[in-house]
């Protein structure tokens, strides 16, 4: 399966602003943001005047399939998924990344990170409905019941995530229960409900697909 291996601080310098790819140290003194650091490459100041029409919509989508730790054709597939649905398909597009079985895991505190979300997927330590699934790119489904298996409920990783949940607060498409290790999808996010999205323009994605 092909992934991004790189140094994942490079590519929030690159767009610019924080992907939250590393958890809290996102939130910390450590991030490169927060130390003003550039964008990385040679001469980075060259590279920074006023971006064209295209250039915009390039770092959109850059930005939005890195925060998802998405590679292309697995973006691009989604978008057409979203495209052949009824709706916008901007939103439809933000819906079916969310619903994404690593996502969910994500939103519901069992990794701190959707990079390692993805990486107790595959290694098989989440049930959805009762059945092990160990496919990132599930979709979820509203009332899928997704819960951590018994074997792995005293993982550090696991439980370190959820240590989190009461600075992180919860979601409201998704309810969770602490202490059985277990969440519910209960529907689908309404696009304004996630706060953390709130300065991805999917259009410009749209937008850019669309030539």
């Amino acid at each position: 399966m092909a992934r991004y291996t790189g140094p994942v601080c490079r590519l929030c310098r690159t767009e610019g602003k924080k992907l939250f790819l590393k958890g809290d140290r996102c939130k910390s003194d450590k991030c490169p943001l927060n130390k003003k650091r550039g964008a990385p490459g040679k001469d980075p100041k060259a590279r920074a005047g006023k971006r064209s029409e295209y250039g915009l919509q390039l770092r959109e989508k850059q930005g939005l399939k890195r925060r998802y730790c998405l590679l292309e054709k697995q973006f691009f597939l989604t978008y057409e998924k979203a495209q052949r649905m009824p709706g916008i398909t901007g939103e439809n597009l933000i819906k079916l990344l969310e619903s994404r079985l690593d996502n969910v895991v994500f939103r519901m505190h069992f990794a701190v990170s959707r990079n390692q979300a993805r990486q107790l997927v595959t290694h098989g330590h989440f049930l959805v409905n009762g059945k092990a699934v160990n496919i990132p790119s599930y979709e979820c489904k509203p009332g899928d019941v997704i819960e951590v298996k018994e074997s792995s409920k005293k993982l550090v990783a696991i439980q370190n995530a959820l240590n989190e949940v009461s600075k992180s607060g919860n979601y409201p498409w998704i309810n969770l229960d602490v202490d059985a290790q277990k969440g519910t999808y209960v529907s689908y996010p309404e696009r304004a409900a996630i706060t953390d999205l709130a300065d991805v323009k999917e259009q410009l994605v749209v937008e850019l697909y669309s030539k």
